[in-house]
């Protein structure tokens, strides 16, 4: 056995809600460089570019990180990453931490099993429900990301996180902390399908046909399947929804807008600009999340059953 045992217990709404988010913040400390260099490649040949970077070309994540690091400094890749956390924090706490809920909720009782179609209905009701709380999180992270700084040049605009939130509030209106929910709101109905439920189904299988025991192995490969599955179904939305967060004023009039003049300027491979990124970024996240997540959900099941012991 690798790691903590299963708990007796079940664990509770409360201790997946807080695991889930837990998990994700230590997910995000080690692959946020890779989240950035996603962001860098995907705004990359936009026309209305910002000028301090119109003279620096990405090429690769692992030359993006280095040429970032190299024009921006060491603390570049990490550029919204306070952000980054609160999203993770109020994001994956409900679309990770409330999905067994929302599946058991929408299965019929009586049944010992969920179908695939109930599953994937339980990963778009808590996708869509964590990106209504989390969108203004996500707006001001991308727009970190996105941002340049030469020296005395730089377009950003923001002295920092919560001074994000007042100064798009304040020019854009509230709607502005909402900018791209549509587009976001599919791209995470599909990642969280793509996520939780083959990470469900894999798991689920690798326990039916003992192939693994309930332990890391087991997560760690149900895990790197979910990751690759999800980055393949949702780069395309992906790409659209963070060009369209990280636009200007009425540079595009809508997410539509915004997908077909990438087509037509850039031709459909932009949809997947930033792949690789995307696919390490996902791919490893996903298995440090659901490997932590499954060890703080044994972890605080113990604890939990230590305080009401009354030994």
């Amino acid at each position: 056995m690798v790691g903590l045992k299963p708990s007796e217990v079940p664990p509770t709404t409360a201790v997946k809600f807080l695991g889930a988010g837990t998990a994700a913040c230590f997910a995000d400390l080690f692959t946020f460089p890779l989240d950035t260099a996603k962001v860098r490649l995907q705004i990359q040949g936009e026309n209305q570019a910002a000028h301090v970077a119109q003279s620096i070309h990405y090429r690769g994540v692992l030359g993006t990180i280095l040429t970032m690091v190299r024009t921006e400094g060491p603390r570049s890749p990490y550029n919204g990453l306070v952000a980054g956390l609160q999203r993770q924090m109020s994001f994956a706490s409900i679309r990770i931490g409330l999905y067994d809920s929302v599946k058991q909720f929408y299965t019929p009782k009586g049944s010992d099993h969920s179908s695939i179609t109930t599953r994937i209905l339980a990963g778009c009701t808590t996708g869509a429900m964590a990106v209504t709380c989390a969108q203004p999180t996500d707006v001001v992270k991308v727009r970190f990301q996105a941002s340049v700084q030469l020296g005395a040049r730089s377009d950003r605009k923001y002295s920092g996180t919560m001074d994000a939130y007042r100064t798009i509030a304040r020019e854009e209106g509230v709607r502005g902390l909402w900018k791209g929910t549509l587009p976001n709101v599919t791209r995470n109905a599909i990642v969280n399908c793509g996520e939780m439920v083959t990470y469900d189904i894999i798991k689920e299988k690798l326990l039916d046909y003992h192939l693994f025991t309930d332990n890391f192995p087991c997560h760690f490969v149900s895990a790197f399947g979910a990751g690759f599955c999800a980055t393949v179904v949702a780069s395309p939305v992906d790409v659209v929804k963070t060009r369209y967060m990280n636009s200007p004023l009425g540079q595009y009039r809508s997410p539509l807008d915004c997908m077909l003049k990438m087509v037509a300027q850039e031709g459909p491979t932009a949809f997947y600009k930033g792949f690789t990124p995307s696919f390490l970024r996902l791919g490893s996240w996903n298995v440090v999340m659901f490997v932590t997540y499954e060890q703080l959900k044994r972890a605080l099941m113990k604890v939990q059953m230590l305080r009401e012991s009354p030994f």
